[in-house]
């Protein structure tokens, strides 16, 4: 069996790091794994898992290139004797679907986020995602989100979530050592608390909520922003300001993308998801816990599923800055931290979505 995942780059984020899961798990399987995208960063390790990469601008949103991709999927998947071909994207998803049906080949989708649609238009855009004759939900709420969104009948859907690679997202593989130098590199000394807010630095993820409830903290509390601006140098300059305004600057820390978050959890106290937008998923969540750490999130979408409330971390309003700052001051009053390694490792981890979907591939193969 030969798979196409399709997608339109190869950088940091959850969508490529799923996308690389299902290399590994169908390369170890003995089948095919190629992956379409305009490359990135992961390249080099998508290829050192055993698969193949093509390189195109596949993730373009100018229409009118959409027939030279449409030739351009239907030449791979007729070169490369493709099976089934994995849309994770939107913008790439349409040409996609239109080479696999020409190619009279399955097309899969994983809905991966809960998309935005203010206009009838973008209803349709994104109404792709939901094409698929599989389309995967990363969690029930967005499972419910497509039926409710997009009419998809619940039989086409499967919940599949994303998964924690649990032997890297484990504590006992990092020397107590390397998370407190990870801490002085911050600047952050060994008394202070440390609320760790891991994400790409964008307005949604919570940076702002995150900077006001530390006003409404004694001054022992420092809070890490860790994660790719992605060019939003005025956004960062705007969560500089916000410090300053409420005298926390010298305990607001923004030190860029970081490739080795298993350490940055373990150097933390405390790791926050205040998402003002419901997360799909909520893969923060569950690697942290994973790392046995308690979680504080906004209580709404995916996150509602992975945090359990008041036993592995709580839940607060999104976009509440008090709340968010009182739920910090009473994460010793948490019942079973030290049980979310195990539930994370049962219900979200890597291996059990590897093997949730190779039972997608397989079913086309079985035909069902």
């Amino acid at each position: 069996m030969n798979v196409l995942q399709i997608l339109p780059e190869l950088n940091a984020g959850g969508v490529e790091r799923t996308a690389l899961e299902a290399v590994e798990a169908l390369v170890a399987a003995g089948h095919g794994a190629h992956v379409l995208s305009n490359g990135g960063r992961l390249v080099p390790e998508l290829v050192a898992l055993g698969g193949t990469h093509h390189t195109a601008d596949i993730g373009s949103k100018n229409i009118l290139t959409v027939p030279w991709r449409i030739a351009g999927i239907r030449r791979l998947i007729a070169d490369y004797k493709i099976d089934i071909v994995h849309a994770r994207s939107r913008a790439p998803a349409w040409p996609a679907m239109f080479a696999a049906r020409a190619e009279r080949v399955p097309f899969v989708t994983t809905y991966h986020g809960i998309y935005n649609a203010k206009s009838a238009l973008k209803r349709g855009y994104n109404s792709v995602m939901a094409k698929g004759d599989i389309v995967i939900a990363n969690s029930n709420f967005t499972g419910e989100h497509i039926i409710r969104e997009h009419g998809t009948d619940p039989n086409r859907i499967v919940v599949i979530p994303r998964g924690v690679d649990m032997a890297i997202f484990d504590p006992a593989r990092i020397p107590p050592e390397t998370a407190k130098a990870r801490r002085q590199s911050w600047g952050v000394a060994d008394d202070a608390t440390l609320i760790l807010l891991p994400g790409r630095l964008t307005s949604w993820k919570g940076q702002r909520v995150a900077i006001e409830a530390l006003a409404h903290l004694g001054p022992n509390y420092h809070l890490v922003l860790l994660g790719d601006a992605q060019g939003r140098d005025s956004y960062v300059a705007e969560l500089n300001d916000l410090a300053q305004t409420h005298n926390v600057a010298d305990r607001v820390h923004l030190p860029g993308h970081d490739t080795d978050v298993a350490t940055a959890y373990l150097a933390s106290d405390i790791v926050i998801c205040p998402s003002t937008d419901p997360e799909a998923f909520g893969r923060t969540a569950a690697e942290a816990q994973a790392m046995g750490r308690p979680v504080i999130a906004s209580d709404h979408g995916g996150a509602v599923e992975v945090v359990v409330q008041g036993v592995t971390g709580w839940r607060c309003p999104p976009g509440n800055a008090l709340s968010l700052a009182k739920a910090i001051g009473r994460v010793d009053q948490l019942t079973g931290p030290s049980l979310a390694r195990e539930r994370i490792s049962e219900q979200f981890s890597k291996a059990a979505l590897q093997s949730a979907l190779l039972r997608v591939y397989g079913s086309f193969q079985h035909g069902v």
